[in-house]
């Protein structure tokens, strides 16, 4: 059975949600993380949950980039172990330097909540092979730093590679202005790294998981990687 550990920071407020859906939905094995701890062993995946780490001092994910229990996740996923950063999650992996580029503040400067589309862009990854090419996924989002930046080369660089794994689009997939919430560029709602183990996304996925919330579309992501292992 795949084991699943959910780092946890002060500030961290996702991290039970995410346990939740992980021990009590998809019955896989769950252990939560202090972000003191110097090993992380027995697992086959690391979850960097949402919420405020630190308290979102000097930039989301800063200060996070610096505990202990970061060393141990920049060398699980170096030996192949996946790791999936969800919303200040990814923001860590961004300030950590697990992923390239930066999350600037959202364009309309508002802290914003609510349901978006998104589409899948790259079906290949440990996080998608659940999902059929180009499908849409409705979830929300709760964020007022996911304004998703990246240099042109980088930007180059991720759309080569096919990186981008998830783009925020309307309803019908089609990726427009309108249908960006908080202006990244290129639409990007979730990048993975080249060798494909880690992801992260602004997205919630733990949110949407269960037929009692009304809408079970992220538990294609968490499927997804437990289809993975299987496959392994």
């Amino acid at each position: 059975m795949m084991k699943f550990g959910i780092l946890v920071f002060p500030g961290s407020n996702c991290d039970h949600d995410c346990y939740h859906v992980i021990k009590h939905v998809l019955n896989c094995e769950a252990e939560f993380v202090w972000h003191k701890e110097r090993e992380l062993k027995g697992f086959d995946v690391i979850i960097i949950p949402g919420g405020f780490s630190y308290g979102d001092y000097l930039r989301t994910g800063a200060i996070a980039k610096f505990s202990p229990v970061m060393k141990e996740v920049k060398k699980f996923a170096k030996n192949g172990g996946l790791v999936i950063g969800i919303c200040n999650g990814f923001q860590i992996l961004l300030e950590a330097g697990l992923l390239p580029g930066a999350m600037l503040r959202n364009r309309s400067l508002k802290f914003i909540c609510k349901d978006i589309y998104i589409r899948i862009e790259n079906t290949n990854t440990p996080f998608t092979n659940k999902c059929t090419d180009k499908k849409i996924l409705r979830i929300p989002i709760a964020h007022a730093e996911g304004n998703y930046f990246a240099d042109s080369e980088t930007l180059s660089t991720l759309i080569k590679n096919q990186q981008i794994i998830f783009r925020y689009s309307d309803k019908s997939g089609n990726i427009t202005d309108s249908a960006n919430p908080n202006g990244s560029i290129e639409n990007i709602a979730g990048i993975c790294n080249k060798e494909g183990n880690i992801l992260g996304m602004m997205p919630h996925p733990e949110r949407c998981a269960e037929a009692i919330l009304g809408n079970e579309d992220g538990r294609l992501i968490f499927n997804s990687i437990i289809n993975f292992a299987k496959v392994l």
